[in-house]
């Protein structure tokens, strides 16, 4: 007997993002409301786009959610009602929502029939981690809640159990924050652009450097004390990771309760001080969440919505994610084994360092990533866009560079298919050999049936 399907449901930042979405397996997509959601620095829908988006995705049989989920100030609060109340006339499928002020005057106007009763959402900002709290939001008319991302396979499981009734979402992919689901105070303290108001800068991904410390006898500060310039980090972490517990267990290192203190690359003589305990150093980059093997378990569980986080992130992203995790559930309900093959075609996505983060317990140094706060490259790199096909040509809108000899994947909703790349021409029809890079607009062989493809070059293997 099948299990019942959960929903897919991904981001879309733009129009665009939202159809590759649909035509690579989503169920439903979320955009944000313009100035009340997360990423109001980066969100191409305005209510124009939102009403559209909307258009499209009930005529696909598609779900669309809009994300109001910021934690308002007096003067937002002011202007709240105004501004959903456009986007409410709208229909969406669900507004997610974090703050409780909000909700409730939200609620209070469909109640009293102000506006068309549209299902509420609570966000991951609101950090639920318990069954009461789930009943609570219940109580007050919230239909689905947004899980925290701290929660255990095991955890979701007893929420599952002690609220059969009330619709559960859970991330299985994209960035993690290094606080309680977004609740970040580096962007603020930094750039005075504050995380909860949709302006994060993401300052936990930027370079630091570790500085020793002495303390100040007569204030109790901490005051800097150069490292050896002959420092070795990867000498020092395999040193700690024989000395250090990182969950507890074995005797602590007596280096790890000194305080120590932080510099950032681009604010030379800021020193921060920070401590590490037993979890680890918290101010530092978080891997990034990949949790597509466990998929299956979440299925049996019955959670109603896995959900893939990246409005910012590009349409190759979110083509790759919905194709991969469609696949995953469609797995999972049908009883078939988890296939590995889907963790290699994760890996093609820009990423640092994958984790399934507090799924599963696991030692702290599997969370972190502390060297590098870019993104890499894993399996494959995407390198282009079909735009259009003639005679047997597809024009391919450059994004990376690749060339004659590449092993190209061309990725499609109607399946991925391999190539080795024969020929390329440039749009004056002459044969080139490498296409540098965007901006450019080149040629290549490819067959009718790949209208609207992506392209990523299948990378050499690590010797």
């Amino acid at each position: 007997m099948s299990l019942p399907s959960p929903e897919l449901l991904l981001p879309a930042g733009s129009l665009d993002k939202m159809r590759a979405a649909f035509d690579f397996g989503a169920d439903a997509i979320y955009a944000g409301q313009p100035r009340y959601s997360l990423r109001a620095r980066n969100n191409e829908f305005k209510l124009e786009q939102i009403e559209i988006g909307i258009q499209e995705a009930h005529a696909r049989g598609k779900k669309f959610f809009v994300t109001s989920n910021l934690l308002p100030h007096n003067d937002k609060v002011r202007t709240y009602l105004r501004d959903i109340e456009p986007v409410i006339a709208m229909q969406p499928d669900g507004l997610i929502m974090a703050d409780p002020g909000l909700i409730m005057m939200v609620r209070e106007g469909m109640d009293k029939g102000n506006y068309l009763d549209v299902p509420i959402h609570l966000s991951v900002q609101a950090n639920t981690v318990n069954y009461m709290a789930v009943k609570f939001w219940q109580k007050v008319g919230v239909k689905r809640i947004i899980l925290s991302r701290e929660l255990s396979l095991d955890e979701i499981e007893k929420i599952r159990q002690e609220c059969p009734d009330m619709e559960l979402e859970v991330f299985v992919h994209g960035a993690l924050c290094i606080a309680y689901s977004g609740r970040c105070l580096l962007s603020g303290y930094f750039n005075r652009r504050d995380p909860n108001q949709g302006t994060c800068t993401n300052a936990c991904r930027w370079q630091y450097s570790t500085q020793a410390s002495a303390e100040n006898l007569n204030t109790g500060e901490a005051i800097a004390v150069k490292m050896d310039a002959g420092f070795d980090f990867n000498a020092a972490q395999d040193e700690a990771e024989t000395a250090f517990a990182a969950c507890g267990g074995s005797q602590r290192h007596p280096e790890a309760d000194k305080v120590y203190l932080l510099e950032e690359a681009g604010r030379p003589g800021q020193l921060m001080p920070i401590m590490e305990d037993e979890h680890g150093t918290y101010i530092m980059n978080s891997k990034d969440l990949r949790a597509v093997e466990h998929v299956e378990r979440l299925v049996k569980i019955g959670v109603d919505s896995l959900k893939v986080e990246g409005r910012t992130k590009s349409l190759y992203y979110v083509a790759r994610t919905a194709q991969t995790y469609r696949r995953a559930i469609d797995d999972a309900v049908a009883g078939r084994p988890f296939n590995p093959h889907l963790i290699t075609e994760l890996e093609g996505l820009a990423n640092r360092g994958f984790t399934s983060g507090f799924l599963e317990r696991r030692p702290s140094q599997d969370y972190q990533n502390y060297e590098t706060g870019h993104s890499d490259i894993g399996h494959s790199h995407f390198v282009g866009e079909v735009r259009a096909m003639a005679d047997g040509w597809a024009e391919v809108e450059v994004k990376n560079k690749f060339q004659v000899g590449d092993q190209i994947e061309v990725i499609h909703p109607s399946g991925n298919h391999i190539v080795t790349l024969e020929a390329m021409r440039n749009l004056q029809g002459e044969s080139i050999a490498v296409a540098p890079g965007s901006p450019l607009q080149v040629r290549i062989p490819l067959e009718a049936r790949y209208q609207g493809a992506l392209l990523a070059r299948i990378l050499p293997a690590a010797p």
